[in-house]
């Protein structure tokens, strides 16, 4: 097993190769791993299969075996990452201004890899293939820290890109595993300054605290989501209930999933116990306000707490609000900055939604699942960050590269 610096020196020593790799020669080898994952998809489910017998003899909750958990066709869903990955047009060398100054000098802007990306997660071996194409399209090599109930997937899945790489003549420390999963392994990495350029934590609150208030690395931070849909008064109920049950039940141990409803006090008599009986299909609890308990039976009292939980389990919160200008204020507060959604038929209050709701995916009249990467049109993401700077959103190419000043001149001197 290497050492944590061992692991540093072979990324950096592979960097510079992969900045100035061709697109094609990097989208040969994404589709020639996409195809190896798939021929090796028998080995790698077996790996992932100890992986969840583990996690569910640990009593971990079902949310979060559903994100460890890989099947089939999300194998197939991985490859296709790659496969998309490969399609997408290659951001790095892209000059992006050009402009001439009054000397005479030519002053552009180009976009150049990152250089060394480190990636700590959890229980999600997606990532491991996701966080790889990424960052090898975009010329960057990636050190890997997964988390350890994902252990033997994430290895299993690793081994088979790195021979890929080799077989189509790519550095293999183009991506690597620190398979010490110890804490105290994951905090050196943070500080790795000598070797990683930036750290990117993906997975839920208490990791990405852990990276923020720790590491010595810059860090992209990836949020956890509270996510919100608002149900207005003008809102078409079948819509509604279509989009809370897409949002809530489609995935549950997801990011981007709704794990609060507000409702407009003027409907939650007739919405509330319709999509209740909805939700009911899935069993998801309702935890609500004093207005919600009286709308429909059934409804849980909720805490102060609730407004602010990510769940990742079949739980809803329900906010009553007496408007748009509430309903804002409250997800404003309570929110995470991921995605949230407003059901309306009212043009103005959708777009003051969409003006005044702080956060990095506002929808009107459509789920808050579709904050992704893949359905974004980037192809695989790295994670989606909830801060403000270099990138904000679904993270696809371009939020993996950087930039630099190139300038053409002819003997100026200053």
């Amino acid at each position: 097993m290497k050492t944590l610096e061992e692991i540093g020196a072979c990324a950096r020593a592979a960097e510079p190769l992969l900045r100035t790799m061709g697109t094609a020669k990097k989208d040969e080898a994404l589709l020639h791993m996409a195809q190896a994952l798939l021929l090796r998809s028998g080995e790698i489910l077996r790996k992932n299969e100890e992986d969840v017998r583990r996690a569910e003899e640990n009593g971990m909750a079902s949310g979060m075996v559903d994100r460890l958990r890989l099947d089939r066709d999300r194998l197939e869903g991985i490859a296709e990452g790659l496969r998309q990955v490969a399609k997408l047009p290659d951001p790095v060398g892209e000059v992006t201004s050009m402009k001439q100054r009054p000397n005479g000098l030519m002053i552009g802007k180009k976009k150049v890899p990152l250089g060394v990306i480190g990636m700590i997660y959890e229980s999600r071996p997606n990532v491991t293939a996701d966080a790889f194409a990424l960052c090898f399209k975009a010329g960057n090599a990636v050190i890997l820290r997964g988390g350890s109930d994902a252990f033997l997937s994430n290895q299993a899945i690793v081994q088979v890109i790195r021979e890929a790489l080799a077989e189509t003549g790519v550095p293999e420390d183009a991506v690597q595993l620190i398979e010490d999963t110890s804490r105290d392994t994951a905090r050196r990495f943070m500080q790795l300054n000598e070797y990683v350029d930036v750290l990117i934590p993906r997975g839920g609150a208490g990791l990405i605290r852990t990276v923020v208030e720790n590491s010595t690395v810059p860090v992209i931070e990836t949020g956890t989501g509270n996510c919100h849909v608002f149900v207005d008064e003008s809102a078409d109920f079948d819509m509604a209930a279509d989009i809370v049950y897409n949002a809530k039940t489609q995935r549950i141990g997801v990011c981007n999933a709704c794990e609060s409803l507000v409702v407009h006090e003027k409907i939650i008599d007739a919405f509330l116990p319709k999509l209740k009986a909805r939700l009911d299909e899935k069993k998801v609890e309702l935890r609500g306000d004093e207005r919600a308990l009286k709308a429909a039976s059934g409804v849980l009292p909720a805490s102060e707490s609730d407004w602010g939980t990510e769940y990742l389990d079949y739980i809803l919160s329900v906010k009553t609000v007496s408007g748009i200008g509430e309903a804002i204020e409250h997800i404003n507060r309570y929110n995470t900055g991921h995605s949230e959604a407003i059901v309306t038929s009212d043009y103005a209050n959708a777009q003051r939604f969409l003006n005044e709701i702080d956060a990095a995916a506002v929808y009107v009249n459509a789920s808050t699942r579709f904050t992704d990467g893949f359905e974004f049109g980037f192809g695989a993401e790295i994670g989606i960050s909830t801060q403000k700077l270099h990138a904000r959103g679904p993270m696809g190419l371009d939020a993996l590269t950087s930039s630099k000043y190139i300038i053409y001149g002819n003997g100026q001197i200053r």
